[in-house]
């Protein structure tokens, strides 16, 4: 499948299936990869196959919350299948490039087994738009200054080459993606206002992280650091 997709936030679905998934940080333009096997997400990447290949990943508010639908977090971000695979235990590889973020306006209820809510766009209607323009307001070399002592740290061996290769906005989201953050540091890495925003606060999240150690994090834990 092709990874190119241009959209506009009126063409956006006005219901979509969510996979609530801790740890798991998927940002506009970005790249997720998923090994689905539990029947219900089986069920819902089905579904999605045949009707415009969307599915919104977002996080249970607690991470070992009991019951079969915890409650999720406000907001969330819509990626649509750009990758897909099915392996012979009947396992679907896939990954997700993400589109925009939206808010949770109503939960529907349960087809097939997974969850499915009403989305408003309205907050994040900038999303399907590049930010490279807002990335010159900030330094990346200060981000780069910032990286080293964090992976140091946390004992993360970087690909510097490739880091070095990535435009602003990618660098951040590769970074904010990557880096073993907690599932809440995660949520609001998710809902910054824009890409100023998420860059001002993954510094103080790295420069926290370098003071306090190795991080205990249960999110998705990276080796390095690429896009």
């Amino acid at each position: 499948m092709s990874e190119s997709f241009s959209t506009d936030i009126d063409d956006l679905p006005q219901t979509l299936p969510v996979f609530p998934l801790t740890g798991a940080l998927l940002l506009p333009r970005a790249r997720l990869p998923l090994n689905i096997f539990e029947p219900r997400y089986v069920a819902m990447i089905d579904d999605a196959m045949g009707a415009g290949r969307l599915i919104g990943m977002i996080q249970p508010q607690q991470e070992n919350a009991s019951g079969k639908n915890p409650p999720l977090y406000n907001v969330g971000c819509v990626g649509r299948i750009v990758s897909f695979a099915e392996t012979d235990d009947r396992r679907y590889l896939v990954a997700l490039q993400g589109v925009a973020r939206f808010q949770v306006a109503e939960e529907l209820p349960t087809t097939r087994g997974y969850r499915r809510i009403v989305p408003d766009w309205t907050k994040f209607a900038n999303d399907v738009t590049d930010e490279e323009d807002v990335a010159s307001n900030f330094s990346r070399e200060k981000l780069i200054t910032t990286l080293r002592p964090y992976f140091k740290v946390q004992g993360i061996m970087a690909n510097w080459e490739t880091i070095d290769e990535l435009t602003p906005e990618k660098l951040v989201t590769a970074v904010a993606t990557a880096c073993p953050f907690s599932a809440t540091e995660k949520q609001a890495l998710l809902e910054a206002v824009d890409l100023k925003d998420r860059f001002d606060l993954l510094i103080t999240l790295l420069q926290m992280a370098s003071r306090s150690g190795p991080s205990n994090s249960t999110g998705n834990d990276a080796g390095d650091v690429r896009h």
